[in-house]
């Protein structure tokens, strides 16, 4: 038999992975394209660090890829095969990411684990662990709690990240402070600045975890400040480009986008996925076509949450192309690849909305 490799990641190395657990079924015809789009969601049969290149900038990132368990062909037998399996992709996202993207990171407890310091040392920065608890309906009949030893798992994680933004190298903290520095001006000017008492040095300037990011109004202050009662010879304070002070919308643009969702916490109490949403072929099996399906309702709720109508979302391990359906269905734009002919054709016939049976 061939030896498994990660196609995922283009360079024919060997994972820690054996034959992934078979499908429900499998698809005898190839993909007859290799792309489809609607205009508003692009997908594309393959590797897709073969696309990333071709793909708009994304302002969310839904990564569903290897948990560890070999749920296919390629995926890791364990979390520790698991850093290298994302490392090329990883690498990718925080190439062609802006300090206004998120990535929501889907996985185990202990695959998100294991990746986490990957995802720190590309330049990713965490922000919360929200768990998806599925309650006791998702392990009835299914364990033996017995013999686990282990209380039986009902959740998932969608860990968020975002990509730091970094001006000449320095984080956005160590960049401001460092420009009110050359002006030559105390400190406490930067309260006078902003028009309060002393929240604007406490918080703005501060260099540990409890600086805060100066909203914008605070930032203009703090900018036409500084260029109006700086040294001379140093300005223009605070730019990007030596000619001229950052502007407002240009600060914006440093940090993602979130809106809470209001009566929403980190802990999502949804069922399992059931009923008409969940993807079948009765034709060809009783089963779900894909194990780990998400729901389209959380995919919208986290997509509308880090992005606005129009943003660009990547769905870099597409499966069934759930997140790119959430984005469509917001009003968002999706790129999404997927390496297996099966789950690809499904997919796009989900999509298109066409049956998904065709004889």
């Amino acid at each position: 038999m061939e030896k498994a490799t990660d196609k995922r990641k283009g360079n024919g190395a060997s994972p820690t992975s054996t034959v992934g657990r078979g499908k429900a079924f499998v698809l005898a015809t190839e993909p007859e394209e290799a792309s489809w789009t609607d205009g508003r969601v692009s997908l594309q049969y393959g590797d897709s660090m073969h696309f990333y290149a071709g793909w708009d900038r994304p302002t969310a990132i839904v990564s569903d890829g290897a948990y560890g368990i070999l749920g296919f062909e390629g995926d890791t037998s364990d979390h520790l095969g698991m850093p290298d399996w994302y490392e090329s992709h990883v690498r990718e996202w925080s190439r062609w990411a802006t300090p206004q993207t998120t990535l929501w990171f889907w996985n185990s407890e202990i695959g998100w684990a294991a990746v986490h310091p990957l995802l720190e040392k590309c330049g990713w920065r965490y922000v919360n662990a929200n768990v998806w608890n599925k309650g006791k309906a998702h392990i009835a009949g299914n364990v033996n709690t017995a013999k686990i030893r282990r209380f039986p798992v009902v959740t998932e994680l969608c860990v968020q990240y975002v990509f730091e933004a970094r001006i000449g190298g320095s984080s956005l903290k160590e960049w401001l402070l460092k420009e009110w520095k050359r002006t030559g001006l105390p400190r406490r000017c930067a309260n006078e600045a902003c028009g309060v008492k002393d929240a604007a040095v406490r918080k703005y300037l501060d260099q540990g975890h409890l600086w805060y990011y100066p909203p914008v109004d605070m930032f203009v202050r703090l900018v036409e400040y500084a260029n109006a009662h700086g040294r001379p010879e140093g300005r223009p304070y605070f730019s990007l480009d030596g000619v001229r002070a950052m502007r407002g919308e240009e600060w914006d643009a440093m940090r993602s986008k979130f809106r809470c969702p209001v009566g929403h916490t980190n802990v999502w109490d949804r069922n399992p996925l059931h009923g008409a949403e969940r993807v079948r072929m009765p034709q060809l099996s009783g089963k779900a076509a894909h194990l780990n399906q998400k729901p389209l309702d959380l995919l919208r709720m986290i997509i509308e949450a880090s992005t606005d109508p129009g943003d660009v979302v990547w769905e870099p391990f597409g499966g069934l192309f759930s997140a790119s359906l959430a984005a469509r269905q917001t009003g968002r734009r999706a790129f999404a690849g997927e390496i297996d002919p099966t789950y690809f054709q499904v997919g796009v016939r989900r999509l298109a909305g066409e049956e998904l049976f065709v004889p």
